[in-house]
């Protein structure tokens, strides 16, 4: 029986140490944030994460990705800053928002009780892209938004959907302007992927 422990212990370590090497070598930002193309070769199965995120929650890729660059700019281990108590005393964060899609704990945890998997990760794209498929979904559904309505979808995004519903938005113009500017990113990630999309499918979404 100890012995079965030890082995059990020693696969796990070796599992996680995999894991570890993997995600330093994989979670590197891409290194042109602004087209869509260019992210795609970069990081050759995020289209097709994206693309089964969009067959499965009907979210378009564009707004997807327009969604999680202003949450992100694609950084997978990304938080909010922490504040610093007197000026030089590091203090606990406002938000336990993390990762691509920069989704708090209890959001995280709704989701994986809904939809997700229990291994499910804030730091893993794949992830990451169903969780915002997956949160666009439930605003369509509960609050009758468009899901290729980039606009309305982040302010729900934002806000949550009880604050969308109070239209707590409106009382915030530095998050409008934000909404507006995450709009506009989105239509310059369609713009883009039209001129791509055929060589993305043609390959796969793999740039070898």
């Amino acid at each position: 029986m100890h012995q079965q422990y030890i082995k059990y212990s020693f696969q796990r370590l070796v599992l996680c140490l995999i894991l570890i090497i993997l995600t330093a070598c994989t979670a590197s930002q891409p290194k042109n944030t602004g087209d869509i193309c260019d992210i795609f070769r970069e990081k050759e199965d995020w289209y097709e994460y994206t693309q089964n995120t969009y067959d499965k929650w009907g979210v378009p890729i564009h707004v997807q990705m327009a969604i999680i660059h202003q949450e992100s700019r694609f950084v997978a281990d990304a938080q909010p800053p922490r504040p610093w108590l007197l000026g030089f005393i590091p203090w606990f964060r406002n938000s336990s928002a993390y990762g691509y899609p920069q989704a708090q704990d209890g959001t995280w945890d709704w989701y994986i009780d809904d939809a997700g998997s229990w291994w499910a990760d804030r730091e893993d794209f794949e992830d990451s892209s169903d969780f915002v498929g997956w949160y666009c979904d439930v605003s369509h559904r509960t609050l009758g938004i468009s899901k290729w309505n980039t606009r309305k979808q982040y302010f729900a995004y934002h806000e949550g959907h009880g604050g969308y519903k109070r239209k707590s938005y409106l009382k915030k113009r530095w998050l409008i302007k934000t909404a507006s500017k995450v709009e506009r990113q989105a239509k310059l990630f369609n713009q883009q992927l039209k001129g791509c999309k055929a060589e993305l499918d043609s390959s796969g979404g793999f740039f070898w």
